[in-house]
This record gives structure tokens, C-alpha cells and sequence, in this order.
């Protein structure tokens, strides 16, 4: 996943971003190359109007995942968008989980399976009911640090890179 991610943050960069994987070929969303074009994205050149929805995976189990997701597709949506929790994937400083209900890449994984695409919205700040806004509460006691702010104990560096 990181792999993949660091490819679509520099193709992002370049105007484009290719989606697929192995498996892609029978679902529909194999090497499709994302742009934008100022005006709306595009898939492969052409304009598409992408209808789409949240599931967060942390509020269901692994079993459950593929009949949500396979509702959402029968609903009419194309996008599955969810946050990464950053205060259930290091809840210990340092220590990561992304086991079970936490695991995201399987999350991933299942979207993609069925044919949609996934808006990742990584945060670190959750605006979904969740508590603590996803940061993990081990934060408070970072000397110094005000929460939603651009300073320097706030700033984020081992959470992207160990989430994605």
C-alpha cells in the first residue's frame, strides 16, 4: 500500500494517477489513468460523475465489510470514502495495530475487489463522531502541543508513514 501510494502522490503531481492492481482486470477499475482537468476528474480522457460514500471500517468487523460494500455498489456508488483513525492504528505511541476491524489494507483490498475505488481521507483529524477526533489521546501529553494547529508538536511525521 505504501508502494501504491507514494506512485499516486508522484503521478498526482505529474496530472495523473493510473488505478489498478493484478486482480484489476475483472472489475472494471484496472489501469484507468485519473485526471483532472481543471474542471472535473476524468477516467481514461473522459468526464465521470463518481457518486460516492463513507464506510468507516473501524466501525464494523472484517466479515461485515464485503455486504456493505456490496450494498453500496447495488446503491449507486462508485467511491467508497473512508478515514484513516489514526488513534486506533497507534494507540501506544509507537505501537501500531491494523489487525482485524483495524485492518485497512483488507478494507482496500474488498473495495477494490468489488470494483469501486477508494477516496482515503488520512487526517489526522477525524470529522466523523469518532472520539478524540481519531487523534490518539496519548498526544496530550506532548509538551507544548495545541491540538488542530500548525505547531511544532502537533505536526505529524510517523503517523503517514506507518499508516500508509
Amino acid at each position: 500500500l505504501a508502494a501504491l501510494m507514494a506512485r499516486a502522490s508522484s503521478a498526482a503531481a505529474a496530472g495523473r494517477v493510473w488505478a489498478d492492481e493484478e486482480k484489476g482486470a475483472h472489475n472494471g477499475t484496472a489501469r484507468r489513468q485519473v485526471t483532472y482537468d481543471g474542471r472535473s476528474l476524468m477516467l481514461d480522457g473522459a468526464r465521470r460523475m463518481l457518486f460516492s460514500g463513507d464506510i468507516h471500517y473501524p466501525r464494523s468487523t472484517p466479515e461485515m465489510w464485503p455486504r456493505l460494500i456490496e450494498s453500496a455498489r447495488e446503491g449507486g456508488l462508485d467511491v467508497i470514502q473512508t478515514y484513516v483513525f489514526w488513534n486506533v492504528h497507534e494507540p501506544i505511541q509507537g505501537q501500531y495495530n491494523f489487525e482485524g476491524r483495524y485492518d485497512l489494507v483488507k478494507f482496500i483490498r474488498e473495495i477494490h475487489a468489488q470494483g469501486l475505488y477508494v477516496s482515503l481521507r488520512v487526517g489526522p483529524f477525524v470529522e466523523a463522531e469518532w472520539k478524540y477526533g481519531g487523534l490518539p489521546f496519548w498526544l496530550r501529553g506532548v509538551p507544548n502541543i495545541t491540538f488542530r494547529c500548525n505547531n511544532e508538536p502537533y505536526k505529524v511525521s510517523n503517523y503517514p508513514t506507518h499508516s500508509l
